[in-house]
């Protein structure tokens, strides 16, 4: 099992090599480097991410403005995520975040303490914004299982599934034309969730999983185009 204090001859070298003298465990830092007349820096160390780990690097504000949080470097994808989505998150908050690859010392600086302002994604707010608005009423319950929400495409989806339940397989142009459903024909043919499939040229029928999603979902009774 990996000891913070395996963290510390790592980070100690690295600012060292910046010309910091570095000392271990100076009141409630675990490690305070200082340079000449500059900014002392701090760093907060701990084997993994973590909530207590993020709280103790806020605290460290109230002493320096350069605070930094230090980790191992792990392997595979998940750390990779992980380290992806706590980088984003120290930079919201300020602080600075290392890792250190145990098998040699390698310490990486992924960010550095300082204000951040983050930047809107005019693209992901359009969607969002889409969506809000193609969706009918409010099937979702806030905090339920992403796997279970009810979209705009899945109420699309629904609808088509009904109309072809109550007529059996339909011509895509008509099914558009009797849902609202612009789509309908494409929709049907990407086929996301299994329950449509072609029966001939441009027709389309139900199959026994789009039954399923029927009763699964309940098409709301305001889902209906006006």
């Amino acid at each position: 099992m990996v000891k913070e204090t395996e963290l510390y001859a790592p980070i100690r070298a690295y600012l060292a090599g910046q010309g910091y003298d570095v000392k271990s465990e100076v009141g409630a830092a675990d490690v305070v480097a200082v340079r000449g007349d500059e900014e002392p820096v701090i760093v907060e160390l701990k084997t993994r991410f973590s909530l207590a780990l993020f709280h103790q690097a806020i605290a460290r504000l109230a002493l320096a403005d350069l605070v930094y949080i230090a980790v191992p470097r792990g392997t595979g994808k998940p750390f990779l995520k992980s380290l992806k989505e706590n980088t984003r998150l120290c930079r919201r908050l300020g602080i600075g975040l290392l890792t250190v690859r145990l098998k040699d010392g390698f310490v990486e600086a992924h960010c550095d303490p300082g204000p951040y302002a983050p930047r809107i994604s005019k693209p992901k707010r359009q969607r969002l914004l889409r969506e809000f608005s193609r969706r009918v009423g409010d099937p979702n319950e806030g905090g339920a299982a992403r796997v279970k929400l009810v979209t705009a495409y899945r109420q699309d989806a629904l609808r088509c599934a009904a109309y072809l339940s109550e007529h059996g397989p339909t011509k895509g142009a008509n099914v558009k034309k009797a849902t609202g459903v612009d789509r309908a024909t494409t929709l049907m043919r990407d086929d996301h969730y299994g329950w449509f499939e072609k029966v001939e040229k441009g027709i389309y029928a139900l199959t026994p999983k789009g039954a399923e999603g029927l009763v699964q979902f309940e098409t709301p009774k305001d889902a209906a185009p006006d």
